[in-house]
């Protein structure tokens, strides 16, 4: 049974191809290119009115340097929010209930936003290390301190978005085969889990939707520090 409950997140291979590849190429083929008319269809103006919408609220607290991150912080979000979304239909794979995708997206952003900083503004930045005003015989301890805190945060975006994911995927498990389980012999049982199931598939679906946000969010945060 625990082997059956955690083998939804091992990634699926055929013919010896690991199958997280097509995985990540779904995004690539459901949204529309833009298109070569003057006036475009509804699918394509929404799609570019949510993006312009995030990027205007995403970027409006961060100096112009940062404003080149834009389209890669709006391709980010649509991104894992495709990746997370996808992986709630049936029989089908979510990569970033994987750690180690998940790191791989973290790290080379976090490592971006603090290699710019030292490169623009090397004091601003080792200023973060050590708070103004701070006692001298405590110098020591906060620069070891806030250091760990520097760099434990790819850690925590990886392990923020998967550990989400994972417990919403493993509960969704559990309550279906607790439903199938009893809908032969309890009825009103069955029913109650299939209308909770409901309602853990809506809940889901926001949290999916949710881990996107707060991972660009918080990756634009560490921007704003370093430009």
């Amino acid at each position: 049974m625990t082997m059956n409950l955690f083998n939804q997140f091992l990634s699926p291979t055929f013919l010896g191809l690991p199958l997280i590849a097509i995985a990540l190429m779904a995004p690539c083929l459901l949204y529309p290119s833009p298109a070569p008319w003057w006036q475009s269809n509804r699918w394509t103006t929404l799609q570019n009115w949510f993006i312009g919408s995030f990027i205007k609220q995403t970027l409006s607290p961060i100096n112009t340097k940062g404003h080149s991150w834009a389209l890669l912080l709006a391709t980010l979000m649509v991104f894992l929010i495709t990746l997370n979304t996808l992986g709630l239909l049936p029989y089908t794979f979510t990569p970033t209930t994987q750690l180690s995708l998940n790191m791989a997206f973290a790290v080379p952003l976090w490592l971006a936003t603090v290699i710019m900083g030292f490169r623009n503004s090397p004091t601003h930045a080792l200023g973060h290390l050590l708070p103004e005003g701070t006692p001298t015989p405590l110098v020591p301890i906060l620069i070891i301190i806030e250091s760990i805190s520097l760099l434990i945060r790819p850690l925590a975006l990886g392990v923020r978005l998967t550990a989400n994911l994972t417990a919403g995927h493993l509960l969704i498990q559990l309550v279906s085969s607790a439903a199938f389980s009893l809908l032969l012999s309890q009825t009103t049982a069955a029913s109650l889990a299939v209308g909770l199931l409901l309602l853990l598939t809506i809940l889901e679906i926001a949290v999916a939707m949710i881990q996107a946000y707060v991972f660009v969010l918080l990756l634009s945060l560490y921007l704003q520090e370093n430009v």
